[in-house]
């Protein structure tokens, strides 16, 4: 598009204000460029369109998937980015984005090894922790970078600037639990190890109750954003809350700053080495839901609601710039169920591993037949849905599944099973055709399903969709379980089917970049001082998910690209 005059003032005096780095987007690709930039010595202003830090990240895992750092050696699961570079050559194919992927391999493990040694930033590489699919140069461990605790005290008053965590996360009412301490606050009597780390767990969230709205335990997500905003406050960089991107401002075709609404009416920044855009890509954006989506998935997203594509409208809108489709998938997605709360609220717990994997589990579509490996990472699970043209799907399981795995919202030991089952979140019936009768599927076509599920329990063989038969599905297994750690029987009555929707948890679909994070035009050409990351950028994965962390690992390590490219040292 042409430069017009509102967007295009020939003298600084038209800016209210003049920096070197204008960061749109406080998540974690923008917090990293603004943190890189200053360490770099550039002056930078970090613009956050809501009052919080964090984005979709502080409501994340927080696993950060970076290839061959240091960090895999010290956890004893070396990796390189040689294997790496097969593993993604194997998985992403012909697809394009080659450059971009080598561009990140290359600065990967010089990225983390820089923050964490001049910031607050700390990560603890999992030494068993496999990437989601098999392939030449697959990794079980050392890739998945996960964030080290962090005391959210540190942060004094700033503490209630950090994005919480969903709500069906946090036990009490604001406390947030690591995965390793969900079976010892479940059964405290068991061992005396199982009390001991309940009364420490629980008596710390009482103490910080006493001065502060949640628990100040930051873990996953959370603590990785933590760990940003303390070191962006002790490097003194500006954050400025509550103030969305408007427009961007380009003279002869190069971006030199943007339009900032703020409570006190627009403000004209100036930004001499570029503006970055880190607005959480897609989003709620109707539009561009509804250009890239396809009709199965749920209309409703994964992202905070305050994420609604701004980046990539206004670049495109203002200034041309190419959007992507993000190849296979314009979506990254999750199987979420849904409880309707009394107040018209809703909870949406993402199935992310602790049952769809687990045996004695099958999902079945409206047919009432398996349609996907049930044990596949949640975007391929998703993806199955998709391709089978499943708008919904129904995760089928007996009580004994319920009593040692619990389901969704339903804790193991069935603990919330009533409550949940009064509420319609979960329908339970005596016998399966009861069942299929409740949820209105074929009864046939469900018994036939469980049938050859129980089958295949014994011989050990999904024979219609290799159930449990890569590394990582067998890692989210039952290890307990033989001869397939994710296939056991369903056969104890009551039965229970909890319905399943594919929502976003991230944006495939983005700006289309170079391997500095520039912005491009359809027609390959750059727009200069123009730079995009995070979900804002299209991923370099191509629609394709290799692994734990592929969506904050590329934010971090391209904003650190962004901002040395910014300040003539990549």
């Amino acid at each position: 598009m042409t430069d017009t005059a509102a967007h295009a003032p020939q003298q600084q005096g038209d800016f209210d204000e003049v920096t070197d780095l204008l960061v749109i987007g406080a998540g974690v690709g923008g917090m990293t460029a603004a943190l890189v930039g200053a360490m770099r010595g550039l002056e930078v202003i970090l613009c956050e369109k809501t009052g919080m830090v964090g984005g979709n990240t502080a409501t994340s895992g927080g696993t950060t998937w970076v290839p061959g750092t240091a960090l895999s050696r010290e956890a004893g699961a070396p990796d390189s980015t040689e294997d790496a570079a097969d593993f993604l050559r194997h998985i992403v194919g012909n697809r394009g984005g080659d450059s971009l992927r080598a561009a990140f391999l290359d600065s990967g493990p010089r990225a983390i090894a820089e923050i964490t040694e001049n910031s607050e930033v700390r990560f603890a590489a999992a030494p068993a922790h496999p990437d989601y699919l098999d392939g030449p140069g697959s990794a079980y461990g050392g890739r998945a970078l996960g964030p080290m605790p962090f005391d959210g005290r540190r942060l004094g008053k700033d503490f209630g600037r950090v994005r919480p965590p969903r709500d069906v996360f946090m036990g009490l009412g604001g406390m947030m639990v690591a995965r390793g301490e969900i079976d010892p606050l479940l059964k405290p009597f068991a061992s005396l190890s199982n009390l001991t780390t309940t009364m420490k767990v629980v008596g710390r969230y009482a103490r910080d109750r006493l001065g502060h709205s949640r628990g100040t335990r930051l873990l996953m997500g959370n603590a990785l954003v933590g760990q940003l905003f303390l070191s962006l406050r002790q490097r003194e960089v500006p954050i400025r809350f509550d103030s969305p991107l408007k427009t961007l401002i380009s003279e002869g075709g190069t971006v030199v700053g943007a339009v900032i609404d703020t409570a006190n009416g627009p403000r004209r920044i100036r930004a001499r080495k570029g503006v970055v855009l880190a607005t959480g890509g897609i989003g709620w954006n109707k539009e561009l839901r509804a250009r890239f989506f396809p009709p199965e998935v749920s209309p409703a997203s994964q992202m905070d609601p305050s994420i609604s594509g701004d980046g990539i409208s206004t670049a495109e809108r203002d200034l041309g710039a190419a959007v992507d489709s993000g190849g296979d998938s314009a979506g990254l997605w999750m199987p979420c169920s849904i409880l309707k709360n009394a107040d018209g609220t809703t909870s949406v717990w993402p199935h992310i591993l602790l049952d769809r994997a687990k045996p004695g589990l099958i999902a079945v579509g409206a047919d009432g037949r398996r349609f996907v490996n049930e044990s596949l990472s949640y975007h391929d699970f998703c993806m199955g849905m998709i391709n089978a043209g499943q708008s919904a799907a129904w995760l089928v399981v007996d009580s004994r599944f319920i009593r040692r795995y619990g389901l969704g919202l339903v804790l193991p030991g069935g603990r919330g099973l009533r409550g949940l089952l009064r509420k319609g979140y979960l329908t339970e019936a005596p016998s399966l055709a009861d069942l299929a009768e409740r949820i209105d599927i074929d009864p046939a076509s469900l018994a036939e399903s469980v049938a050859a599920n129980n089958r295949y329990s014994e011989t050990g063989t999904d024979e219609d969709f290799g159930r449990g038969s890569s590394t990582m599905s067998r890692f989210n297994g039952d290890p307990e379980r033989g001869p397939n750690p994710c296939i056991g029987p369903i056969a104890e009555g009551p039965f229970y089917a909890l319905k399943v929707v594919a929502m976003d948890l991230a944006g495939a679909g983005g700006l289309q970049t170079d391997e500095t994070g520039t912005v491009l035009r359809p027609d390959g050409s750059k727009i200069s001082g123009l730079y995009a990351c995070g979900n804002d950028a299209a991923t370099i994965f191509r629609g394709t998910y290799p692994g734990p962390g592929t969506t904050i690992g590329p934010a971090m390590v391209f904003g650190w690209r962004i901002a040395s490219h910014a300040a003539g040292t990549l």
